[in-house]
């Protein structure tokens, strides 16, 4: 499998893209799977992921979770392959992600293979939905999990394309419910690269 053409990324302006990872062990920087949802301006989204060879081992662990193990990513780009391909398209947007996992696992990474620290824009789906849904506190809380049932959401948990598109949708929802758009309850003290109107 080859580092993916650029043409295949979803095409913006955009919103904001909500962002996942899934890994193969413990490392948090072992990822194996990456996953964005892009949403744009008339809230579509436009999903994309690709495996990633983490070049290390697989925990049976992370297998049984995910499904993903050393076949799965067998000629998958490594992680500095797939960085050099998306970094310049994810520094012009907004990320969104749900825990601040995926931020650290794209740190980890990135210091496993000396690349420089990255330099992101990013948001929490948790603390948004904890905004939008108070009352979900200590009634299921603000997982993923727990938010497919009581949102009604449709998707394959931990896969990383169908768990960026939950979260981006948890923020659709959120606005919604909050009658606020994305920049105000994004909850993050710095702009993307490039920003573009609603």
């Amino acid at each position: 499998m080859a580092v993916p053409d650029a043409q295949a990324l979803p095409t913006g302006p955009f919103r904001f893209i909500a962002l996942d990872v899934e890994t193969s062990c413990g490392d948090s920087g072992s990822i194996c799977q990456i996953g964005l949802a892009c949403v744009s301006n008339d809230n579509r989204i436009e999903t994309w992921a690709s495996y990633v060879d983490p070049e290390q081992r697989f925990a049976a662990f992370n297998v049984q979770l995910h499904g993903i193990g050393p076949d799965t990513v067998a000629g998958a780009p490594t992680f500095p392959e797939i960085w050099e391909f998306l970094r310049p398209f994810l520094s012009m947007h907004h990320l969104v992600q749900h825990s601040n996992f995926d931020r650290k696992a794209i740190a980890a990474a990135c210091k496993v293979y000396c690349l420089p620290p990255p330099d992101l824009s990013w948001s929490d789906s948790v603390r948004i939905a904890r905004q939008a849904w108070p009352e979900f506190k200590g009634h299921g809380g603000h997982g993923l999990g727990h938010l497919k049932t009581a949102l009604g959401l449709e998707f394959t948990h931990h896969d990383a394309g169908e768990d960026a598109r939950a979260a981006a949708q948890v923020v659709l929802k959120a606005e919604n419910r909050l009658e606020l758009c994305f920049e105000q309850i994004a909850e993050t003290s710095r702009k993307a690269q490039m920003s573009f109107p609603l």
